[in-house]
């Protein structure tokens, strides 16, 4: 019985984890915008990883929970980091910064038909037609929200290119990730990260920001969206997220990113009275999510005798 038991509890709490994974990072799109009429780009994401790096630390020395990898794995941590935080946090934050919080959301939603992409040319994994067609099928979607009637472009070229890079920069840190968590606590990954990340950041923050950010006095507005990015988004859901990736694998983890932007939408129709969504852009929304449920697709082969 009680076998019976936890192998039914195990998947609802996988799933239960990549749900809320899933939907802190949808409402952390809202979050950015609001933290975004305070700070730039770069301050917070050096705040978020800072602060989150400080209090993980913390949670790790009072689990005893190891806090630095093994010296062999350095520099596959080194480029992860790179991958995540860095080069997705530098797409993500200066491209939301140019388009919608919903626009944004749905195409960091299409890393899902992205990673068997990079799956294919790093593990050699075949890529089946559904790939293909779920691909094309979310190309289709991105295009009509993104586009005006005359095919002239609805948001700034650079946005969209900026978060290409993030959904790129995100497949390729799925498939980098699984081999490492398979062998670290979330926590001891997500602190290499981000400690790394600050160091990858800092440079930037200081030279660019920093006098800005010394002239801004916080609100309450500002800390609470802060606090909710650092202890939702930078952490829970990032553990969350690591912890499902270990017991499913990369590609089953980034098909629940489909739920991201119906976060996104809902809480930006509420909460950002700036957002304007139309019938054009969920239309593009639906069609981006079909064509990303198409490309999780699996056909089982029938067995010949």
């Amino acid at each position: 019985m009680p076998n019976t038991i936890e192998k039914v509890n195990k998947p609802l709490a996988t799933y239960t984890l990549a749900f809320f994974s899933m939907f802190f990072w949808g409402m952390s799109f809202v979050w950015i915008k609001i933290v975004y009429q305070y700070y730039d780009p770069l301050t917070t994401i050096f705040i978020r990883l800072v602060v989150s790096s400080a209090l993980l630390i913390l949670l790790a020395l009072l689990y005893k929970i190891p806090i630095l990898p093994k010296q062999k794995d350095y520099k596959a941590f080194l480029f992860l980091a790179f991958l995540e935080p860095f080069i997705y946090y530098i797409g993500e934050s200066f491209g939301i910064q140019r388009v919608s919080s919903s626009v944004a959301a749905i195409m960091i939603a299409t890393i899902p038909i992205v990673t068997p992409v990079f799956a294919y040319f790093k593990l050699k994994e075949r890529l089946s037609l559904m790939n293909f067609v779920g691909i094309f099928v979310s190309f289709i979607g991105i295009l009509l929200m993104i586009l005006k009637p005359d095919l002239s472009l609805e948001y700034s070229l650079i946005g969209i290119l900026l978060l290409l890079l993030a959904v790129f920069a995100g497949a390729y840190y799925t498939i980098q990730l699984k081999p490492l968590s398979n062998k670290y606590n979330p926590i001891t990954i997500i602190i290499s990260m981000n400690v790394i990340g600050s160091f990858y950041f800092l440079p930037f923050f200081l030279y660019f920001e920093y006098d800005k950010f010394i002239q801004v006095i916080p609100n309450m507005e500002l800390i609470t969206a802060l606090a909710e990015l650092i202890l939702f988004s930078s952490i829970m859901a990032l553990v969350f997220f690591v912890k499902v990736v270990e017991r499913i694998g990369p590609t089953k983890t980034a098909a629940f990113t489909n739920f991201i932007p119906v976060v996104t939408v809902i809480a930006a129709w509420f909460l950002l009275p700036e957002e304007i969504i139309t019938p054009k852009m969920l239309t593009g929304i639906f069609v981006v999510t079909i064509g990303v449920f198409i490309a999780q697709i699996k056909f089982k082969r029938k067995k010949t005798i």
